[in-house]
């Protein structure tokens, strides 16, 4: 397992940007960006405070935002490690964009008066009407 002491955080503490919102999106663009692979252990949680002269409960939010997104994985007794179901930032992109047409939709459909139970029937049968004509996607 490879530590994260090659990954350089910074925090700007003129920033407008909490601090645990810096180490986040830097922790999570590294990822991204293939600079932190999957296994690889991060820092616990007082060391990184210490390195950055941040609070514990800064980086700990920051910690449990990134395992909330499925970045990270804390291990109790063992740390916090780089996750193997991690997604690349294109993926990321590409699925809230998706999540975003979804949402819409949703909300049009409801604004006509169609239930949830009805829209979710109109989504299976659209996307099983694709499978049987051929065009499904993994």
């Amino acid at each position: 397992m490879r530590n994260v002491s090659t990954l350089h955080l910074t925090i700007d503490s003129h920033s407008a940007t909490a601090p645990f919102e810096q180490v986040r999106t830097q922790i999570a663009s590294a990822v991204a960006a293939g600079q932190l692979s999957a296994g690889t252990k991060l820092p616990t949680v007082r060391g990184l405070a210490a390195d950055l002269g941040l609070a514990t409960n800064t980086v700990a939010r920051a910690y449990r935002e990134l395992e909330h997104e499925s970045v990270i994985e804390l291990r109790h007794g063992a740390g916090a490690f780089v996750s193997a179901t991690a997604r690349p930032k294109k993926q990321t992109d590409r699925l809230r964009t998706a999540q975003s047409v979804v949402t819409t939709a949703v909300e049009r459909l409801r604004a006509t008066g169609v239930t949830d139970e009805e829209i979710r029937r109109l989504f299976e049968a659209e996307l099983a009407g694709r499978i049987r004509k051929g065009d499904a996607r993994d």
